[in-house]
Formats: C-alpha cells, sequence, structure tokens
C-alpha cells in the first residue's frame, strides 16, 4: 500500500503528527510541512515550508491538527512560534479531488469546507478511530484517579455514565482493577449490553439516585448530565472525572462550591500517550489516502 505520487501538506499539530509523518514518509509520499520549523528532526522526502510556498495547486490533501483550526481561521502547532493561518483563498488553489482532514471540527472550518466545496474528513467522528482512542482514555483516566484519590481502585464504587465507544472500555477496564462498576445509559440495548458484561445496569434517568454511595464518577456523555442536584447526592469525597468534549457534562462551578472535586478531562490520547495515539490517526490516515489515490486512478482509466 504505497501512496507515491501523492502530494500531501502537513500543517501544524502537536508530537501526534510526528508519528503521520513518520508513516506517510515510509509510504513514499511527497511531504510539505508547515509549522515544523523547531523540529531538530529531518525528515527524508518531507519538506518544511512556510504556508505562503506551499503549492496548493499540486495538492492532494492537507492534513490538519486534531483540532483543526481555531476560530479565528488559524492552525496551531507546538513546532512553530506563532499560529499558522488557514483561509478560505487557499483552499480555493487546490485541485477538486483534493481531501481536508481533522479529527474534529468548529463553525470556522465547516464554513470554509462549505464554501471551498472540498470534501472533509473528521477522523474522531469515525467509529475505528475513536475505539483505538478509547483505550489510552482509559488508561488516562486510571491514572488521573490514582493521583487524585486516596484509595484504591480496587474494591472501589465507580459509575461510568454512558456506553458508547468511551465508556465501554472505561467500565471494562476498570471493572478489570477489580472496581464495583455500575453504568448509567438510557438506550435498553446498552443497558442489556451492560448486564452481559457483567456489570450493574441503571438508567440515567435515576442518576440523583444511584449516586448516593460512589467513590468515582466518569462521565462519557457530552451533555449537561452531572447536575447540581446530582453533584449534591455525591458523597462529598466523590471524584467526578468528565471525559467528554469541552465544556463537559459536569456542573464544574457547583462541583468547586461544595467541594467535589471535578476535573474535565477531554484529548487524554493525546496527553497520556501522544505516539500511540498518532499511530492510530497514521494508520487510519495511511488507509483513507491509499482509498482516495485509487480511485483517483480508477478514474484516470
Amino acid at each position: 500500500m504505497m501512496l507515491t505520487g501523492m502530494h500531501i501538506a502537513i500543517i501544524g499539530g502537536d508530537a501526534r503528527q510526528l508519528e503521520v509523518i513518520r508513516k506517510l514518509v515510509e509510504l513514499d509520499a511527497k511531504l510539505s510541512l508547515v509549522g515544523f520549523d523547531q523540529l531538530a528532526h529531518h525528515f527524508t522526502g518531507a519538506m518544511k515550508l512556510p504556508i505562503s510556498e506551499v503549492d496548493f495547486a499540486d495538492l492532494d490533501a492537507i492534513i490538519l491538527p486534531v483540532h483543526g483550526t481555531t476560530l479565528d481561521g488559524n492552525v496551531n502547532s507546538v513546532f512553530a512560534h506563532e499560529p499558522i493561518p488557514f483561509t478560505e483563498k487557499m483552499v480555493q488553489k487546490t485541485a477538486r479531488r483534493c481531501t481536508i482532514y481533522s479529527g474534529i471540527s468548529n463553525a470556522y472550518l465547516d464554513e470554509l469546507v462549505k464554501k471551498t466545496g472540498r470534501k472533509h474528513v473528521q477522523l474522531f467522528e469515525r467509529d475505528d478511530v475513536a475505539i483505538y482512542n478509547s483505550i489510552p482514555t482509559a488508561e488516562g483516566t486510571v491514572m488521573m484517579v490514582i493521583q487524585h484519590t486516596d484509595f484504591t481502585i480496587h474494591g472501589s464504587r465507580v459509575a461510568v455514565l454512558g456506553l458508547g465507544r468511551v465508556g465501554m472500555t472505561v467500565a471494562r477496564t476498570f471493572a478489570a482493577l477489580g472496581a464495583k462498576v455500575k453504568v448509567g445509559a438510557r438506550r435498553s440495548e446498552h443497558l442489556a449490553r451492560i448486564t452481559e458484561m457483567g456489570l450493574v445496569p441503571f438508567h440515567l434517568n435515576d442518576l440523583e439516585k444511584e449516586v448516593r454511595d460512589i467513590d468515582v464518577c466518569i462521565n462519557t456523555v457530552p451533555h449537561l448530565i452531572v447536575t447540581a442536584s446530582v453533584i449534591a447526592k455525591m458523597p462529598p469525597h466523590t471524584l467526578i472525572i468528565d471525559l467528554a468534549s469541552k465544556p463537559g457534562g459536569t456542573d464544574f462551578r457547583y462541583a468547586e462550591k461544595r467541594g467535589v472535586k471535578a476535573i474535565l478531562a477531554p484529548g487524554l490520547p493525546g496527553v497520556v500517550a501522544p505516539k500511540t495515539a498518532g499511530q492510530i490517526i497514521a494508520n487510519v490516515l495511511a488507509q483513507l489516502l491509499y482509498e482516495d489515490l485509487q480511485k483517483r486512478e480508477e478514474n484516470r482509466q
């Protein structure tokens, strides 16, 4: 599966992008790297350039960082002194076949994609990426619980809220460490799955009742669910870890007022295991880029 003949711009990012660069160089893609001027490492076959020197008309793909752009249209890079502008004008110069890849999107990027009519792939919307990422997320959650409690996970009472792609892995991990895990969900098939996993299911409508005796509450639901009235029912020593994307699903103001420790912890894979998180992104990207290349070649025939 080689990417010979593909020209890809990688714009900004963090340590995860280094794994992407490594993988794509290995697959013989031609790379233009923007925002990597402070990176001492040199990759053979990859050119470090300022954004003004990128040949947008020749690009087959643009890879943005996990977070895409800022709301004011810049791309952040830990390997550059300042943010990199990413504008509609630049994207308009690309060929119609050019695909933009990022982890997630926002209003600015959505609008840019709409105006330019380019294909935009959000990697974190994909089941495979989310499931792979749930592994370092669960490990990071274990690390945080150990750091912020004075009791063992083994034997502690843990409530996991939501049985999505992250919730399932987190629940299984804490159960494997000997915690008494109960899982809150709404869908009947999720409640059935929780039972099949040997864990205790409860309906999220009963959340206030279910938190009365817990030591740790781990939320994966991306809307306000751990409300003031839920926190008021928790024992004062309860630790809340919120894994949902910002702003999370917890009333942090009330938690602080009541003295309950609550931590918003999105993006754990990039924090606790950037190498693995980068490899996850790199492997899926390589597959998607190869599919793009195959389609292009089929269209030529």
